[in-house]
C-alpha cells in the first residue's frame, strides 16, 4: 500500500476534489451542497468524496437522511510539513547564491574601479 503522503497527493491531484476541500474549509456541509457547483452526477461526487475520505482529508457522517462532510486537516498539515522541509532547503541555497553573487559584484566593482584608476593615469 502507498504511504499516506502519496495517498494525500493523489487525492489533491484532482481539481474537483480540491474545490470540495476549499468549500469544506469554510465549514461542514451536506453532500448535496457540495455537489451544487459541479456539473456531474451524485455518484461521481460520491466517488470523489470516497477518495477524499480514504486519504483522511474528510469525514462523513449521517444525520437522518442527510449526509454531512467535514474537513480533516491532519493530512494537509503533513503536506505542509513535507513542503516546508524543502522550502527551508531552497531558502538556504538561494541565500548562499545571493551572498555569492553579492561577493562577485563587489569583486567586479573593485576590479572595475582599479581598472578605471589605472586608465586615468
Amino acid at each position: 500500500m502507498a504511504d499516506q503522503l502519496s495517498v494525500t497527493f493523489a487525492a489533491l491531484a484532482d481539481p474537483t476534489r480540491r474545490a470540495i476541500l476549499a468549500r469544506l474549509s469554510r465549514g461542514e456541509c451536506s453532500v448535496t451542497e457540495l455537489a451544487e457547483p459541479f456539473d456531474m452526477s451524485m455518484p461521481a461526487i460520491s466517488k470523489h468524496l470516497r477518495v477524499l475520505e480514504h486519504a483522511g482529508l474528510i469525514t462523513r457522517r449521517r444525520e437522518a437522511q442527510w449526509r454531512h462532510c467535514q474537513l480533516t486537516p491532519g493530512p494537509l498539515k503533513d503536506v505542509v510539513d513535507w513542503a516546508e522541509h524543502y522550502r527551508r532547503r531552497w531558502d538556504e541555497r538561494l541565500d548562499r547564491l545571493d551572498a555569492h553573487l553579492t561577493r562577485m559584484q563587489k569583486k567586479g566593482a573593485t576590479h572595475h574601479d582599479r581598472k578605471r584608476k589605472h586608465q586615468a593615469k
